[in-house]
């Protein structure tokens, strides 16, 4: 009988030990349980945190991949054209697409800008020179910046443009005396014989030498030479018409072709710029020099039909002029 007691009290106690230890194992399994489901959570809200930080990234990544799509896109249509109003024009047009604003003006070099106290405004410079100014109204501050960024875009344009110019004009300027050149020049006269041989025009072409050139060339040396060519070319665009032509034939000699006009007007057009030159006083750096010019002149149609036969007329009684004393105007067959 006691050894049935002392059995049961064994299965009891064995009972309880076994109930306790579950009991324990149990509430250590939940309370892992429960430390693994906020560990889920800290983790969740972590990468939730994370997530919001990578949205804003992409955002200002996509912000910033179209502000330079933008500004791509606004430098590409801007230097498309190559004269400075078409720049103004198309970047007036496409700034819209980008900053709002009321008005838009492009005020060339230096000027008062005092009076657009309301614009947004931003000095355009091409190197060191001030090109002009770039004046908004309208713009809030918060795309201020914008406007600032693509306005630099629209400079890039405005220099390509200036700098295309600046070739153009190379290409058609004599760099010395700023008239015409050769090449361009011969290309204005083959315009103009076409021109009067569609309306019957006489046109006179005049070949103009200064004289004794080498002489002072070895004299006073190269600098002063220069000086004598380029007020040589002044005096004579100052007594010519707007429509005439003036280039430089090379070296001394000046081509000159007078449009509509007959033999005896070129005669006198051609006298008025040797007395011109004949009269003047030329300061070249401390010496003052007096020269002289020996003019050939041929007319169309009547000398020649063409440009290089025209101009060999006009070069034979330039020679003429030259044999028989210099400082002469003559005319061929005169």
């Amino acid at each position: 009988m006691i050894k049935d007691y002392w059995y049961l009290a064994v299965l009891f106690f064995l009972a309880v030990f076994l109930y306790s230890w579950f009991r324990k194992l149990l509430s250590r399994k939940v309370e892992e349980a429960r430390q693994k489901l906020l560990n889920t959570k800290n983790e969740h809200l972590f990468l939730e945190g994370r997530n919001a930080d990578l949205e804003k990234e992409n955002m200002i990544l996509r912000n910033s991949l179209e502000k330079n799509t933008a500004l791509y896109d606004l430098t590409k249509e801007v230097c498309k054209p190559l004269n400075e109003e078409e720049v103004f024009s198309i970047f007036k047009e496409q700034i819209k697409r980008y900053v709002n604003l009321k008005d838009l003006k492009l005020i060339k070099g230096e000027a008062d800008v005092s009076q657009f106290q309301d614009y947004t405004g931003l000095s355009l410079y091409i190197g060191k020179s001030l090109f002009g100014y770039l004046l908004a109204s309208g713009v809030k501050d918060e795309d201020k910046d914008t406007f600032h960024i693509l306005a630099h875009q629209f400079i890039l344009g405005i220099k390509r443009a200036v700098l295309y110019e600046k070739v153009q004009e190379l290409a058609i300027r004599d760099s010395l005396t700023h008239i015409l050149s050769r090449r361009y020049f011969l290309e204005r006269f083959v315009e103009e014989i076409n021109r009067s041989r569609k309306f019957d025009y006489s046109l006179a072409f005049l070949m103009i030498d200064i004289d004794y050139f080498k002489d002072l060339n070895d004299r006073y040396g190269h600098l002063v030479g220069d000086v004598i060519l380029k007020e040589v070319s002044r005096i004579i665009k100052d007594n010519i018409r707007q429509i005439d032509i003036l280039g430089r034939y090379g070296g001394e000699e000046f081509c000159l072709a007078l449009p509509e006009t007959e033999k005896e007007e070129a005669k006198f057009a051609a006298e008025r710029i040797r007395e011109a030159i004949e009269d003047a006083l030329i300061r070249a750096y401390d010496e003052d020099l007096r020269i002289t010019l020996s003019v050939g002149i041929a007319v169309f149609p009547g000398d020649a039909q063409d440009t290089d036969a025209l101009i060999d007329r006009a070069d034979q009684a330039l020679y003429k002029a030259k044999q028989s004393g210099r400082n002469k105007v003559c005319i061929h067959g005169g």
